[in-house]
Formats: C-alpha cells, sequence, structure tokens
C-alpha cells in the first residue's frame, strides 16, 4: 500500500532523548471535563479530546469552561517537551512521568505526533520544569540513574 505524503520520524534512543529535552509551559491554565451529550461543539477549542464509553472528555483552557458552565476539579498547566520523539520511542513517557511521580507531582501524558504533552497541577508547574530540566541535565552529563 502506498501512502501520501513524506515520513516524518522521529528520535528513538531514549538518552539522546532525554539529553535534549526541553519543556516548555503553554500559557494559561487548562482543565479536564467531560461534555454533556447537549453541549454544542461549534466554537469550542479543546486542545484534547478523547472519546470513552461514558462521554467525550475536552481538556479546554479553564476560561473557556468557566465561560461554558462547564464542570472540572483539575486546574493544569499544560508542557510540551520539546523534543520530536518517534511514536515507537521506548521509555520517554515512563522516565519522565516516574521521575515527576518522584517529586509527588501528578502528570497526564498526552501524545502528539511530534510532541509529547503533560498536564500538571498548575501549581506545581515550576517544580515540575526544574525537575525535567535536572533530568536533562543528568542525561547530557552521563549521571542519570534509572
Amino acid at each position: 500500500m502506498r501512502r501520501k505524503g513524506r515520513a516524518i520520524s522521529g528520535e528513538r534512543d531514549l538518552q539522546k532523548l532525554l539529553a535534549s529535552l526541553q519543556a516548555h509551559q503553554q500559557p494559561g491554565h487548562y482543565v479536564f471535563t467531560v461534555a454533556p451529550r447537549d453541549l454544542d461543539l461549534a466554537g469550542i477549542q479543546p486542545v484534547v479530546t478523547v472519546v470513552e464509553a461514558e462521554g467525550l472528555t475536552l481538556v479546554l483552557g479553564q476560561g473557556q469552561a468557566d465561560r461554558l458552565g462547564l464542570r472540572y476539579d483539575y486546574i493544569a498547566a499544560w508542557l510540551t517537551l520539546r523534543v520530536h520523539s518517534s511514536l515507537g520511542a521506548v521509555g520517554l513517557t515512563a522516565t519522565v512521568s516516574g521521575r515527576l511521580a518522584e517529586a509527588g507531582i501528578s502528570c497526564n501524558v498526552v501524545a502528539g505526533y511530534h510532541h509529547d504533552h503533560l498536564f500538571v497541577p498548575a501549581e506545581r508547574a515550576d517544580h515540575a520544569l526544574a525537575v525535567l530540566e535536572e533530568l536533562s541535565a543528568r542525561a547530557r552529563t552521563g549521571t542519570l540513574q534509572s
């Protein structure tokens, strides 16, 4: 079967991925909510959607959720990992989420085609960024412990 377009492969080597990892915080606060069945989705701009048996999960800006009157209980910062990992790479999200877990920071991971995206508690964003920078620095100097 012939595929249209060109293949864009990302990095697969975990050491290289961690060494070149740069986390960037997107502006604003984000929330996870379930769209009511009668919600008109026209004009809504979620950054993530997930279809589940229980309903449509939306991740969107807190302000937009407030304007729509949507309920949520988790306010997150959105961190983008600026490293182009292959979707077949092994260990990046496990290592990153594991380090954040060691620091007591919850982490919800979403993979895009080009980057991984982390949603961490908004009040812990600075600490999460520091943990990720330390992880990358250790990978660059070869002092990363499993």
